[in-house]
């Protein structure tokens, strides 16, 4: 055999082959699009934003190629096209790890931003109000919201609070390979949260609302959590719950799903949900889980 037709074999000295990271974001415009983006350079990704979708199959090759970066951020721009959106990561997650981050705000939420900032909305024909504009997109863009490992409702969130949701779930201290578990306790009376994978409710519970001492408290405080915990359906309600998540969780992350979402419901979402939500991210915490806890309305 000459030595043109030896198999040099691996080469021990070569670095190891870099995978690269990538992570689409999308949703509505006004949302936080670019504000993610922003959050996301900060934490060392790089980043194209407002990305036209003719390119991104073109962008993600070449940052992959023979010199990979290492986290690749793309957020794909306002389009009336939302079905060529659903193509393209359809197209990229045969060849590459793709996750899907969808932002998403109620209209109302929206109508103020665009209100606060005078700028158009990209959709607008001259023909819509706002909100009807918002409305249109949001129908829109039901095929690639339908697409996301991750909703996030922007509603209620302030720069800083989004920044830090970014750095938990995409920094580099957020856990890899494992599913992310949000947990936020909520108000019905102010609405349910956009998108949560799973709601309990449970109002059925005594409400420390109508007891004088508790009302002014909320279920972060020890007398509302041992009122909320010493209920004698509390107890059970707890223990079925967690029987249910040991059954949930491990066939979820076998599914492949990145990210679950919970959300515990109670009328105001100041006592009864704060102190439950807090008590099932103990349990997770003690099952090798980290969950992003929030607690929506409890400054209502």
């Amino acid at each position: 055999m000459s030595a043109d037709e030896v198999d040099p074999g691996p080469d021990d000295g070569a670095a190891p082959a870099r995978s690269t990271e990538v992570l689409i974001i999308t949703g509505l415009s006004g949302a936080g699009r670019s504000q993610a983006a922003d959050d996301l350079e900060d934490l060392g990704w790089f980043v194209v934003d407002n990305l036209p979708i003719d390119l991104l199959d073109k962008i993600v090759e070449l940052g992959a190629g023979p010199n990979p970066f290492p986290k690749l951020g793309l957020v794909v721009g306002p389009t009336a096209h939302p079905e060529d959106v659903v193509a393209a990561i359809s197209r990229i997650r045969r060849h590459h790890s793709v996750r899907v981050l969808f932002l998403d705000s109620a209209t109302p939420e929206l109508v103020k931003r665009y209100g606060s900032s005078r700028r158009k909305h990209p959709l607008d024909d001259g023909r819509s109000g706002v909100a009807e504009t918002i409305e249109r997109e949001r129908e829109l863009l039901e095929p690639v919201k339908a697409e996301a490992d991750m909703v996030v409702d922007t509603t209620g969130l302030n720069v800083h609070q989004l920044k830090a949701l970014i750095q938990d779930t995409f920094g580099d201290d957020s856990e890899r390979g494992t599913m992310q578990i949000a947990v936020t306790s909520f108000g019905y009376k102010h609405g349910l949260p956009l998108d949560v994978d799973l709601v309990m409710d449970v109002r059925f519970l005594p409400n420390p609302h109508w007891i004088e001492s508790l009302r002014p408290l909320t279920g972060l405080d020890d007398p509302v959590r041992d009122y909320v915990l010493t209920q004698p359906a509390t107890g059970e309600f707890l223990q079925r719950f967690e029987h249910l998540l040991e059954l949930l969780l491990p066939a979820y992350e076998a599914e492949g799903k990145s990210y679950l979402s919970l959300a515990i419901g109670c009328t105001g979402g100041r006592h009864r949900s704060v102190a439950l939500t807090e008590e099932i991210a103990g349990w997770l915490r003690t099952h090798g889980h980290r969950p992003r806890v929030t607690h929506r309305d409890v400054l209502h």
